[in-house]
């Protein structure tokens, strides 16, 4: 099949499902390419763009309210027309996300834990922390104990000042010293990965015909490159954030998280420039086209220019 086609039928796929999630769609938009090119788009232009995926003007319209309503944008008022950016709180939650979904699955482990005790707080923070913390990839050794292998602490600093726990919840490091194969077994379940490793298969099936048919005869079209671009990383956001990204030593045999990953980066970079012109042609500002993007754009999937 031609690019064009497995293209086609990426979106009537999406556009066939029984509810659209067309709030969860504009967030990618804005994640993957609005916020790298300055972050504000014209509400028209995000509505003539979102048309291609199936989604109507009313659609977009409801689901843009919501996103603001929720804190993740903010709209300027310029004439008759409205402008959305990110707002700040969006910005961060954005950065934070970016760096998971373009970064790279870690390689190495020092075999040591990064271990939450939560006996000392109240039962209500309690639940915001394994929220908050599972995030991060954090998962339940037990009722009262989050574990992760290689955590961010940039991170995990930012998510205890957030939550004001920044004095009473204990932070320890631990190693496992017997019983490797049991330990490989509860976390497993602890993260349940079983369920993410069918989730990553399920988007290697889907995605690596528009790889291959990447590499054949036809030409790869702006508009094509730009829906390919948004449905893989909406779809591979879906898998990744459940994904606590263990080192492989504790990953199950044939783990198709790895595949996901190199699937995911091989086919954005193929498609990330003609999707930029297409953005180029599409989204306005107050001031023109939308800015080209920062300069840490290229640095998405350990480099877009590499191949």
């Amino acid at each position: 099949m031609s690019f064009q086609s497995t293209c086609r039928k990426l979106v009537d796929e999406f556009r066939a499902r029984p509810t659209l999630r067309a709030g969860s769609l504009i967030t990618t938009v804005f994640g993957d390419a609005i916020a790298p090119r300055g972050g504000t788009v014209w509400l028209g232009s995000l509505i003539n763009t979102m048309a291609d995926f199936g989604i109507s003007e009313r659609l977009v319209r409801t689901s843009v309210f919501r996103l603001a309503r929720d804190g993740w944008l903010q709209s300027q008022q310029i004439g008759r027309r409205s402008y959305y950016s990110l707002t700040a709180e969006g910005r961060e939650q954005f950065e934070r996300a970016t760096s998971r979904i373009y970064g790279q699955p870690a390689d190495h482990w020092d075999g040591e834990w990064c271990l939450l005790l939560l006996s000392g707080l109240e039962t209500a923070t309690k639940e915001s922390v394994r929220r908050e913390c599972g995030w991060l990839g954090f998962g339940p050794l037990s009722a009262n104990v989050l574990a992760h292998p290689s955590p961010d602490l940039g991170e995990l600093d930012a998510a205890m000042s957030r939550l004001g726990i920044a004095d009473t919840l204990v932070v320890m490091r631990g190693q496992t010293i017997r019983s490797e194969t049991a330990m490989r077994e509860l976390t497993r379940d602890c993260w349940n990965l079983d369920d993410i490793d069918a989730r990553y298969a399920a988007f290697v099936r889907r995605f690596r015909p528009v790889y291959k048919a990447m590499s054949g005869k036809g030409a790869i079209t702006e508009k094509a490159a730009f829906l390919v671009r948004t449905l893989l990383i909406q779809e591979y956001r879906k898998v990744l954030l459940r994904d606590p990204w263990l080192p492989p030593e504790l990953l199950p045999a044939a783990w198709h998280g790895a595949a996901a990953y190199q699937l995911c980066r091989n086919l954005y970079r193929g498609v990330h420039g003609p999707a930029d012109a297409h953005l180029d042609k599409m989204m306005e500002t107050a001031d023109g086209p939308l800015p080209p993007p920062a300069r840490s754009f290229m640095r998405r999937f350990g480099g877009l220019d590499k191949t």
